[in-house]
């Protein structure tokens, strides 16, 4: 039933046209002025816009479906409700969502019973995007539409080499930027984005629950606020706060592993979690039409993007700069055990260039598969510093007058552009006023799979997705030049744990890193060996042993908890005389505890030393170990059902350890006696000063060509 109302009623949507005779005068004038607008759908009213005309009354005792003009008096735009919720009663809201929805080509939602069902679902899709599903619907059509016509979302943008420094552990530069990025590691709030499931690792549970290495058993997330109370008790006068981004998937399980282990140490207040809704509907074709299986909307991930949109909405990082008083805030991801050793470095470098933004990186081989970081210039000067997929970076400096495209600079033999590893850091400042001009919205893209060369159809469902790195694309004027990016070796910042055993395998075949369990262990203790033996410790190295396929180096197996070592410049503090400290590559250290000193340390085997927290200084000097040690065992899959286990290929036998604790009381326990040297009786003849020759030596010229180094 179709009322013939004024256009002023209700709202400019798509529709059939049909000519209609112009509504009589007790139809035009209302009897009030009063501002009114009706548009009925069922049973409900919902007021819209401001309008001095009443609604008619001739057909009261009819049922209206729904109305809406657009053009001429005579001519009327009649939106007629979809067939699913002819019977429905709707609120001013779900009247509003289906017609804006209709309007844009997804009728088929409302066409069956289930539509009811569809419509809540789609109300929580709505308000958990920031412009709506509207926004999200015509983004998602001009950028089918683009994608579909071939577009390069690059055009226009001339590449070149981003603002930025590569560092080499142990060189005086890197020491200089990372003592000042110091006086700031006591200044930054921290966000770790984990919304995964171990499921692609063949873990059951969340990837912040594995174990970061078999010598401790630690977990990533206590590793993380582990890391976050030693720089807070080290560098700070302020309860330094963790934000954690977590899915559907994760987050009950996330609240239960925090509750369960009484957050690790860190107040509950420290930690605030901040969840992504359920994703963003997937599309069929490039007209855009929602994806629905059975009663459900089909929804896929939109991607760790939103964590800029869900810390503008929670108001987190606001707070954090206007009531704690923080200046920077740091992104990290949730399977990276090496995140922390290179943040005061590039917080250094992030106050000595005056950067907004800082992207920890690593080098990067020319046509490497990983996103290479640019700095892009169009004909107007705008620039921007993004990451550049690798797929795209080569055609582009190509097209850009660099005719052999992203190659190797001979004097480093990396590419100029280092590859994104999605650390990020902010200037807390300019990242607020930049979310709260955006929103916390970021670009997004689509990568659909087409079915044929027509273009239209997907061999399956695809979706919009935003990426975090992207945030420079909102900066601008001036702040858009202040992006820059931090180069280290990856093997002190990045081992990321992410893939099967069986991608592992492949990867590392290509001479890639295969981001395994089993990897991510080792080059955590890796990572500690180096670090120490960039200051002179006597550090051996083992060769690397096959575990599922996956060369790894596990020993010598070197677990310096955060309380006892935090960054690379505490090293030297701990271990005052590195010459005097010798670990064979056999050996298995674990220290922990803020009051240790290591000054004279002679380890072939496995040691342990723990300091409880308030014991007086506890010092290791003189002390020489040698026992049976741990051994890291070959386990079978078929061997066992732990999926910790499984996942490497081997388990940790501890079959001999010297465990050394400096108690609260001043006592120690465990501390070998050292061991006396031999009485030298009167008779017996001193042992001869081997530091000069002899001289039988002295008179001996002869030569044999050796070189002692």
């Amino acid at each position: 039933i179709h009322y013939p109302w004024p256009k002023e009623f209700g709202f400019n949507i798509m529709g059939k046209k049909s000519k209609r005779n112009r509504p009589n005068q007790s139809q035009q004038k209302p009897k009030d002025n009063k501002p009114t607008s009706t548009t009925t759908m069922g049973n409900t009213t919902s007021s819209t816009t401001e309008t001095k005309t009443s609604a008619p009354t001739a057909a009261a005792k009819e049922e209206p479906i729904a109305v809406v003009t657009e053009t001429k008096e005579e001519e009327e735009t009649i939106f007629q409700l979809p067939a699913g919720l002819k019977d429905a009663i709707l609120t001013e809201s779900q009247s509003k969502l289906v017609m804006q929805l209709c309007s844009q080509g997804q009728e088929h939602l409302f066409l069956q019973d289930t539509a009811m069902i569809l419509l809540e679902q789609l109300e929580t899709l709505d308000s958990s995007y920031p412009t709506g599903l509207s926004g999200y619907l015509k983004n998602a059509q001009d950028l089918l539409e683009k994608s579909r016509q071939g577009v390069n979302p690059l055009h226009g943008w001339k590449p070149s080499v981003p603002r930025g420094e590569t560092f080499h552990l142990g060189t005086h530069d890197f020491d200089e930027t990372e003592a000042i990025g110091l006086k700031y590691v006591g200044k930054c709030g921290f966000v770790l984005v984990a919304g995964g499931l171990g499921e692609r690792l063949g873990y059951g549970n969340i990837k912040i629950g594995l174990p970061t290495e078999l010598a401790t058993g630690t977990c990533y997330i206590e590793f993380y606020i582990q890391t976050i109370l030693a720089i807070q008790r080290k560098y700070s006068d302020k309860k330094l706060p963790l934000c954690i981004m977590t899915s559907n998937d994760t987050n009950a399980k996330t609240v239960a592993l925090l509750e369960t282990n009484n957050y690790f140490g860190m107040d509950k207040d420290q930690i605030t979690i901040v969840q992504q809704g359920q994703g963003v509907p997937a599309l069929e074709n490039n007209n855009a039409r929602i994806a629905v299986v059975g009663n459900t909307i089909l929804t896929k991930p939109h991607g760790h993007g939103d964590v800029h949109a869900l810390l503008y909405s929670n108001n987190v990082v606001k707070s954090w700069l206007d009531d704690i008083g923080l200046e920077y805030v740091v992104f990290f991801q949730d399977t990276n055990g090496l995140a922390f050793h290179t943040l005061p470095l590039a917080l250094g470098l992030t106050s000595k260039l005056n950067l907004v933004m800082n992207s920890l990186a690593v080098p990067r081989k020319a046509k490497q598969a990983i996103g290479g970081i640019a700095q892009l210039t169009n004909e107007e000067g705008d620039q921007r510093t993004v990451n550049v997929e690798y797929n795209q970076l080569d055609p582009l400096l190509r097209s850009s007058g660099f005719p052999e495209g992203d190659v190797n600079d001979p004097s480093t033999g990396y590419s100029p552009f280092p590859g994104n590893i999605n650390q990020l850091l902010f200037a807390l400042g300019p990242y607020v006023e930049a979310l709260e001009r955006t929103k916390g919205a970021m670009p997004e893209f689509v990568n659909p799979k087409y079915k044929d060369a027509s273009k239209m159809d997907f061999k399956s469902p695809t979706r919009l997705e935003c990426m975090m790195q992207d945030f420079p694309v909102v900066l601008d004027g001036e702040t858009a030049k202040r992006v820059g990016f931090t180069c280290v070796d990856a093997d002190i910042c990045f081992s990321p744990v992410k893939n099967a055993v069986s991608d592992g395998v492949a990867l590392q075949e290509k001479g890639i890193s295969p981001g395994v369990a089993a990897s991510g262990e080792a080059d955590q203790y890796g990572a500690q060996a180096k670090i120490c033996r960039s200051i002179g410790c006597l550090v051996g190295e083992s060769t690397p042993h096959v575990f599922n396929g996956i060369f790894v180096q596990l020993s010598p197996t070197i677990v310096l908890k955060p309380n006892f070592v935090t960054f690379p410049a505490e090293y030297k503090a701990k271990f005052p005389f590195p010459s005097l400290v010798e670990i064979s590559a056999r050996s298995s250290l674990v220290v922990e505890g803020g009051n240790v000193v290591i000054k004279s340390l002679d380890l072939d085997g496995a040691l342990v030393i723990k300091c409880e927290e308030g014991a007086p200084v506890g010092t290791i000097d003189g002390l020489v170990i040698n026992n049976l040690g741990w051994v890291f065992e070959k386990e079978e899959e078929e061997e066992t059902t732990d999926e910790v286990i499984r996942m490497r290929g081997y388990r940790l036998n501890k079959i001999e350890t010297c465990t050394i604790i400096f108690k609260q009381d001043g006592t120690v326990e465990g501390l070998p006696k050292k061991i006396q040297p031999p009485v030298v009786s009167a008779s017996t003849k001193p042992p001869e000063d081997l530091t000069r020759p002899s001289s039988a030596t002295a008179a001996d010229t002869t030569t044999c060509g050796c070189i002692l180094m």
